[in-house]
């Protein structure tokens, strides 16, 4: 038998910056200081509700956790936001089941973007929004297109020139408004904010709204359900605008405030490219914000952020976990890529396979264990990529 549909238990939202309090019952971009927005629960109404058995005799998906989304039964628009799984890599690692990766190919439009925007134009419909826009790499911006479909929403996009053809194509067949501009992804921002200032759209850019956070933590959360509510012992996470670490530390302190998982938490790791490391940049510096970098360029596209709006947090979640950032060569990633194809028959996206190539790194300079339980994400299908030619 169904259970009955529910409101989110969602209280109130909270400057990442300030701490100050904002009401979580109409629409809201950043806070009035300019940073990030944080969904709060009231996390003891939602206590009995969310047990371990109850969760796991919901359906296997991204909805399971309503109490702590923000996103009412009734107002879900969604395409089928499975829980995806965790694949062994147990030639390539040292112990079997110490390599894992969990891969987000499996989730609508490809790609772990779908987590994030399911939330976002759910909450945006229910407040009556009727135009979106972002800058998006790729994957984003393809699943915006969908969702936005989905929800009778009009969309529109602003891409890198580079963008894979793939994506760009999801895009206009979804029925999205496509533009190209030559520059990377924060000189698309600039229009989407010049055009959400003249009210032409709302502006869904990462972090510039409070609920693709939300669905992003969803990883984390599925983790912890997978591994018996225990957690792995390292985390490699692919960090662009670093939306999903970000989400995911804030998600495993709601399962400890739910009394679902103790005080242990992954050492979470920020993966980069060489050629976009501002997160690295500022981690080796020991600062708190990361300058934007200059002149970005790798192949894995998700990671080409020169400047994220959340530095601060991500920063701040590295050092509280006892974790680090670091960055792989373009050379690294491919052979990555490779190995895990033909070894493992798994095929990672470009930047799925710069967590395998920091894993890699991490084991060879002793900043892991051999022996740590270790879970790579793989951000979207290897398909959606460029691939060689026979």
């Amino acid at each position: 038998m169904p259970e009955p549909a529910r409101e989110s238990f969602a209280s109130h939202l909270e400057c990442a910056g300030t701490g100050a309090r904002l009401p979580a019952d109409r629409l809201q971009g950043l806070s009035p200081a300019g940073h990030p927005l944080l969904v709060r629960y009231d996390l003891e109404r939602a206590r009995p509700s969310m047990t371990a058995a109850a969760l796991a005799g919901r359906a296997a998906d991204m909805w399971r956790w309503r109490e702590i989304l923000p996103v009412a039964s009734a107002d879900i628009v969604s395409l089928g936001e499975t829980e995806t799984p965790l694949i062994p890599l147990d030639r390539t690692a040292a112990a079997p089941g110490a390599l894992l990766v969990k891969d987000e190919g499996r989730l609508p439009t490809g790609s772990f973007k779908a987590r994030g925007i399911a939330a976002a134009v759910a909450m945006a419909k229910r407040f009556g929004v009727t135009r979106l826009a972002m800058p998006t790499n790729g994957n984003a911006g393809a699943a915006l297109a969908a969702y936005g479909a989905r929800g009778g929403i009009e969309v529109t996009l602003f891409c890198p020139a580079d963008t894979p053809a793939v994506n760009l194509g999801e895009m206009k067949v979804h029925g999205a408004s496509v533009h190209l501009v030559d520059g990377l992804i924060d000189d698309c921002g600039r229009f989407v904010a010049e055009g959400a200032a003249a009210g032409r759209w709302f502006d869904l850019s990462t972090l510039k709204e409070p609920y693709r956070i939300e669905g992003k933590k969803t990883m984390g959360l599925e983790l912890a359900l997978q591994f018996g509510w225990d957690l792995p012992d390292v985390i490699f996470y692919p960090t662009g605008g670093g939306t999903g670490l970000i989400g995911m530390w804030k998600g495993f302190a709601e399962l400890e405030a739910l009394g679902l998982i103790g005080g242990k938490r992954p050492r979470m790791v920020a993966v980069q490219a060489q050629g976009c490391a501002p997160i690295v940049r500022a981690w080796q510096a020991g600062a708190d914000h990361a300058a934007p970098w200059a002149n970005a360029e790798t192949a894995a596209a998700g990671i080409r952020v020169p400047g994220a709006i959340g530095d601060f947090l991500i920063l701040a979640a590295l050092r509280e976990s006892g974790g680090f950032a670091t960055a792989v060569s373009e050379a690294e990633i491919f052979a990555a890529r490779d190995e895990a194809a033909r070894t493992e028959g798994l095929l990672l996206c470009p930047e799925g396979a710069a967590t395998l190539a920091a894993w890699r790194l991490a084991v060879a300079d002793r900043r892991i264990a051999p022996s740590d339980r270790a879970v790579l994400f793989n951000c979207a299908s290897g398909l959606k990529y460029p691939l060689p030619r026979p």
